[in-house]
């Protein structure tokens, strides 16, 4: 620890004049986590291969941006090809689903851009995907360059309200019908048919060319509200879709991250932003040892919520010996490190709603996780 001398005469100041100050310093606190990360010297020691970063721009749609980039890497991991997948395909998809389960729930379900890894994953399986090029580019049918939801959810939202909550005592499908062409004329319509590389594909038929096992993924969490080693659906906001997550203790869902980063696998990650620890420059810190028991108070009272979806791909250490997993976000080329996060093992720690991964980049060895096929 290194004192300056004018801050050794500013401490005497304080003693003479009676008021006692204690400072807790060491060369791995406070001071270190307030650097900025392009001082912090940091070491990759694992990274894995990614796709390009994307920007999801004024749309709530990091789940969808984030985890068709996890499946990117997927392909890229077990095929060598790199595919740009179109986000907005999913999109379109997804939000016919949400509004489905809405009007069932009579309104009594979230409806909202927001959404998890499981909503893309179900895309895939139900209703397969498309490239990039073979719908309008984010965005390019309202005059932007990039994605804006803000006047096509100001249209959706009253729509889908005014079905889910309307007062007949029974419904006809005519509404399914106007929501589709919002939809279409904000997003674009989705291709029933289109050609690739010289060949021409269903949706379906080009999601089966991809030779990914969409059964293979899995969505694993760790409270202490339900017991450990089952699975049940988090109750947290944008997870509309019930799907079972698998339940750990923390250090067990830690050590499942790791595992997969060293076996190969990229990781796609929910959780929490929102903190005082996560910048808009490329870094997120915490100063407070994680704990399950503080995880779940921050849970219970929203301290800590779910309202971000991103990918880590690989592992860093900083100047001081201080892990951090690498991250690839949704927010353009922004930052320090265009557009890569640095997150710190403890923030990840006591931030995570859930991970996304492949279950053969599971250990099985450590523990006794049984997951269905659902």
């Amino acid at each position: 620890m290194i004192w300056q001398f004018q801050k050794y005469k500013v401490m005497r100041h304080w003693i003479k004049t009676g008021l006692f100050v204690l400072l807790v310093l060491s060369p791995l606190g406070s001071l270190a986590d307030n650097e900025k990360g392009d001082s912090l010297g940091m070491t990759v020691i694992r990274e894995n291969p990614i796709t390009s970063v994307k920007n999801q721009s004024r749309s709530g749609t990091c789940w969808d941006y984030a985890t068709v980039g996890f499946f990117e890497g997927e392909i890229l991991r077990k095929t060598g090809r790199t595919y740009d997948l179109c986000e907005m395909f999913v999109a379109n998809k997804n939000y016919v689903d949400e509004a489905i389960y809405h009007v069932r729930m009579h309104g009594d379900s979230r409806f909202s851009e927001g959404g998890s890894a499981d909503d893309v994953l179900a895309v895939l399986k139900t209703h397969g995907i498309c490239p990039e090029e073979a719908m309008p580019a984010p965005g390019s049918l309202t005059g932007d360059s990039l994605a804006n939801f803000t006047e096509f959810f100001s249209v959706l939202t009253p729509y889908i309200e005014a079905v889910a909550k309307n007062k007949a005592k029974k419904l006809s499908r005519q509404w399914l019908e106007g929501y589709q062409a919002i939809l279409d004329a904000y997003l674009g319509k989705c291709p029933e048919r289109f050609i690739y590389e010289g060949r021409e594909y269903t949706p379906k038929s080009f999601a089966e060319s991809l030779e990914l096992d969409f059964d293979d993924y899995v969505s694993i969490t760790s409270y202490t509200h339900h017991p450990f080693y089952t699975s049940f659906i988090i109750e947290a906001p944008y997870k509309w879709r019930p799907r079972l997550s698998y339940n750990v203790p923390i250090d067990t869902l830690m050590n499942i991250i790791d595992t997969a980063l060293d076996k190969g696998y990229n990781v796609c990650w929910g959780g929490d932003v929102s903190g005082n620890g996560f910048d808009r420059q490329g870094l997120a810190q915490e100063k407070t040892d994680p704990t399950q028991k503080l995880r779940q108070q921050r849970f219970d009272t929203w301290d800590a919520t779910y309202d971000h979806v991103m990918l880590i791909y690989g592992k860093a250490v900083d100047k001081y010996g201080r892990k951090y997993y690498m991250v690839k976000n949704s927010w353009g080329e922004t930052g320090n490190y265009q557009g890569i996060w640095y997150m710190r093992d403890k923030y990840i720690a006591l931030n995570t709603t859930y991970i996304f991964l492949n279950r053969h980049a599971l250990d099985m060895s450590k523990g006794n996780m049984v997951f269905d096929k659902k």
